[in-house]
């Protein structure tokens, strides 16, 4: 814990070699919302994030020097895609989903472009990307597509105030700056 009281978190470039842990992350992640879906596949959950794993588009969570978490920034024709954003349960509700949101929300803020994502309907991740500014753009039975607006759930006049960002946060916020400049490189080269 940090003196402040929120779990000591960073972020850094994923690599290839982090594909496993990640998928037993998002495996155990997942399988509350997909069992109550009807839609778990032990092997289905596992290699749909083989398949789609980017390093150069993904950041792992460090917690007390170990892989706790990842998140994925994919760009698109339109914006940018959240993808694969996993946190091991064991620090759900202690602020880090909140913290590693902000701080990849504010580079993509800096893009000046839409962030899209999908969401298992009744996850309860579905209220925390709500906090952080986004709407539902369509639904069916299983997923919920939602979009945020640069600058979306930043806080305005009469709000309450935000805290002061902790140490971790912003360790992270400069750890990913590099991982940002690859990314925004590699996305020149695609195009």
């Amino acid at each position: 814990m940090g003196e402040d009281g929120l779990v000591t978190w960073s972020l850094r470039p994923a690599r290839l070699a982090d594909v496993e842990p990640i998928v037993e992350l998002r495996a155990v992640a997942m399988r509350p919302d997909l069992e109550r879906l009807g839609r778990y596949d032990e092997h289905r959950v596992r290699q749909r994030l083989r398949d789609a794993f980017v390093p150069g588009h993904t950041w792992v969570v460090m917690v007390d020097d170990a892989l706790a978490g990842c998140v994925a920034v994919r760009p698109a024709e339109d914006g940018h895609w959240l993808e694969h954003f996993y946190l091991d349960v064991r620090i759900h509700g202690r602020g880090v989903g909140s913290a590693v949101l902000r701080t990849v929300l504010r580079r993509t803020d800096a893009d000046g472009v839409p962030v899209r994502l999908n969401v298992l309907q009744g996850s309860p991740a579905q209220r925390l990307y709500a906090r952080h500014g986004f709407t539902v753009e369509a639904q069916d039975p299983v997923d919920v597509l939602m979009v945020r607006e640069p600058g979306a759930g930043v806080l305005r006049r009469g709000d309450a105030a935000p805290r002061a960002a902790s140490s971790s946060e912003r360790v992270a916020d400069a750890s990913t700056s590099a991982s940002a400049s690859a990314s925004a490189v590699s996305r020149g080269a695609a195009s």
